[in-house]
Order: C-alpha cells, then structure tokens, then sequence
C-alpha cells in the first residue's frame, strides 16, 4: 500500500544441528579395559581358586594344653658345696642346676673318662666281650716306675685286653696307661687328644679343652657342666658303666688287685655307681658321679661332677680327693631322698590339640595316667610330639596320634594321646580363604 513501509523480512531460521554425546575419554578408556581385562581377572580368580583348594595343605601341629605340674613339697635345696663349682641332673628329669661360676678348670685324671670314650667309640665292646689284646710298649713300661703320678705296674711285651686295659685306666687310674691307648688307637698322643676334643664338641662341651689323655696336664681343662654332658653319655654304656663301679678287679699279670679311688662312695652309699675320682694341685680334687635310685620299680639315674675342691691349707692331693668325695656324697644323699613319684596327669585329661594351621583346633587326651619323677618344687612341664607317621589330617575320635612327656632326654616320662572327637580335614571354604 501507498504510504506504507515495506516490511522487514523475517530471518531465516538455520536447521539446528544435532548433537550426539559422545563418552568422556577417560570412561572410554575403563571400558576398554574392563573389556580387555575382565576375562583375564575372572580366569586369575578361578585359577587361584582351584590352586587354593589343590595346594598341599599345611601340616598339623600339637598345642600343649594347662600348666606345669608342681611336685608338692617343700622345695628341694641342693646342698652345694662352698668352694669351686658342681652340677648334677637326673637323667630323664631334669637338671638340678649349677653352682659355682662354670669356668673351665683342670680336670685331673677326670679326664681318663673322654680317654676311654673314645676308645669305645672308635673300637665298641659289647656286654661279656673282652676285645683283642693290646700290647705294652717301652713307653708304657718306663712310665710304670714313674713315683710322682699314678700309673699301674705293666712291663714291655705283656699283653692285656681292651677290656682289662680300660680297668686299669679308670679303676686305679693309670696314666701310663692312658698314654698307651692313645697310642694304640690313634699312633700317637697328639692325635688321640685331637680325637678327644672332638668328642668333646659332638657332645657341646663348649668349655672343655683336652691337651693329654690322662689328665695330668693342668691345661687340660673343664667345666662341671660339661662333665655331666660326658657322664650322661658314658652311663648309657653298659661296658663303662661295669667297669666304674667295681670297687677293685683282679687282672692277670698284674702283681696285685688294683683299687678304685671312689671304694668307699660305692660301699658307704647302696646306690653308689662310680665313675671316676681325680686330684692334683691345680686341680684340687674332682669327681665325676653318678648314683640311682629305684622307685616304683624304675632305676633313676643322677649324674653330676664336683670339681676344684680343696682341704683348706693342704698341698696334698689325696686330702683334695678325700674333700671331694664328702661334699659330693652329701649331693648324692639328698637327691636320693628328694626324689618322689606323682601322677602329674590323669587319664582323660585334655592335654592340648590338634591345629590344622586354617583354623581348626582338636582336642586331644592322655590315655593313661602319666607318672613321673620329680623334687619338692619341681615344674614338670609337659610336651606333645608326633608318632612315626606324624599327624594326620582326618581321623575318627580315639585315634592315638602322638605322646605326651615330661621330664628332659632319655627315659622321661611319657604316655599316647588320642582324639577326643572325630577330626575332619579342612573344607573348601578353609582351603579358598587360607593365607601364605
């Protein structure tokens, strides 16, 4: 129309473009990995499964259940001697302890008991045996006369068994003789005393130093700890063991019957076994000792060894010697009569368990009552081990499964121990969740 402004022209309208959203990079890149490793963690987790389940298990073990039995009583007290050192044990019992500061001393002719220790284990003797003969040398023969130490009267060329030489090495204490098995055995004195000191370490005498077989050495030294180690050992020999308890012996081509130093421990105390007396000024007097005592039919053993033991204001090596043998009949005398028998667990008793190492604990019994030897105050703790086979994994309710002891080293007292219940092996569930 006239007049009238032409209209402004509406804008066109752009098609709007549509948009796609698009993941964020890095939820793209999770994806990615859970699709790569996904299957990869699932095959780890149903391996390590199977690995759990398949894998040996470990093998049980005993825990000890409930205290110590006490030995009722008043507690024994040892009546040690003042001076120099001592130590004593009964064997499959316990030690009585020590007294003294355990340095190492010299030994005396106590050393003659590693000489023929030796000898046995090097050439063993059975019970009754006698052994092949020994032949005495110059050496031997010239030591015979020698005034100033103990030696035995042999002359060059006689012959003598091992058995008859071992005689006369511990009953009346021949040095000349100890000499002439250390020859015999090893060819010379020096290579026997090397054999000697290894002994000494194969049964953890740390503190002992042998430097002759004899003992007359002031160099050859020990302690009395370590001596009981060595009585211990020798005692389970049934040849030594006869022969330091005789008190005197006859031996053909000797002149006369030898005697024992200790005679009078073994006639003056019935339960007396010996083992050998020694003495010298260095050494005051020593003794290693042992003794028994038999108690509801059971021969107890005690060993033990005196040591530097001295007659104040004297040189003279036998009052040494006669010092020695009272302080340690007084030691032999109370530990005879301290020793007393109890029962120190009951039949039924639960005495510990079975761990399966995942969790699982059985209970096991004595199957009898454990009786054991023991002094006033004496702890008699308890220990479980294994039978032959071991611990098996499953088992019905009954089953022995191992031992119970108290006491310490041969002949200590023990009883079997079965399962108080039925022991299952661990489950799956035990196997899938087990650590190491």
């Amino acid at each position: 129309m006239a007049g009238e402004s032409p209209g402004m022209a509406e804008p066109k309208k752009e098609p709007e473009e549509e948009t796609t959203e698009r993941p964020a990079p890095a939820a793209r890149t999770v994806a990615r990995r859970l699709k790569i490793w996904g299957p990869l963690v699932l095959l780890l987790a149903v391996l390590l499964g199977v690995v759990q389940l398949i894998r040996p298990l470990p093998d049980p073990r005993f825990t000890v259940a409930g205290d110590p039995y006490t030995f009722t009583g008043e507690a024994f007290s040892m009546p040690w001697p003042e001076e120099g050192q001592a130590a004593a044990r009964v064997v499959g019992v316990g030690s009585l302890g020590t007294h003294g500061e355990q340095k190492p001393v010299p030994t005396a002719s106590v050393a003659k008991v590693m000489t023929a220790y030796v000898i046995l284990k090097e050439h063993p003797l059975k019970s009754g045996e006698e052994g092949e003969p020994i032949t005495i040398d110059a050496t031997a023969a010239k030591e015979a006369g020698a005034q100033e130490e103990s030696r035995v009267e042999v002359s060059e060329g006689q012959t003598y068994t091992r058995f008859q030489m071992l005689q006369m090495l511990l009953i009346p204490s021949g040095n000349n003789i100890a000499r002439q098995l250390a020859r015999w055995d090893a060819g010379s004195e020096d290579a026997f005393v090397k054999k000697m000191n290894e002994a000494a370490r194969e049964l953890g005498m740390d503190d002992t130093t042998y430097t002759d077989p004899s003992g007359l050495d002031a160099s050859t030294v020990s302690t009395a700890a370590d001596q009981v180690k060595l009585a211990e050992e020798v005692m389970k020999n049934d040849v030594l063991r006869k022969i330091v308890k005789m008190p005197n012996a006859d031996v053909p081509g000797l002149p006369g019957r030898i005697y024992n130093n200790n005679d009078d421990l073994l006639v003056t105390n019935p339960g007396g076994l010996g083992i050998k007396t020694g003495s010298s000024r260095p050494a005051g007097g020593t003794l290693m000792w042992a003794a028994k005592r038999t108690i509801e039919g059971e021969e107890r053993l005690i060993v033990g060894a005196t040591m530097a033991q001295r007659q104040a204001g004297s040189d003279d090596a036998n009052a040494h010697l006669k010092v020695v043998k009272e302080r340690s009949y007084k030691m032999i005398k109370a530990v005879q009569d301290a020793l007393v028998p109890a029962t120190v667990v009951r039949k039924g008793d639960v005495v510990g368990y079975v761990d399966d190492g995942l969790g699982g604990r059985t209970p096991v019994v004595a199957t009898a009552d454990l009786r054991a030897v023991g002094w006033g105050g004496l702890e008699a703790k308890r220990e479980l081990a294994a039978g032959a086979k071991g611990i098996p994994h499953a088992a019905r309710a009954g089953t022995e499964v191992g031992t119970l002891a108290v006491g310490s080293g041969p002949g200590r007292a023990q009883v079997p121990v079965a399962l108080r219940k039925d022991m299952a092996a661990p489950g799956s569930g035990a196997k899938l969740t087990r650590l190491g």
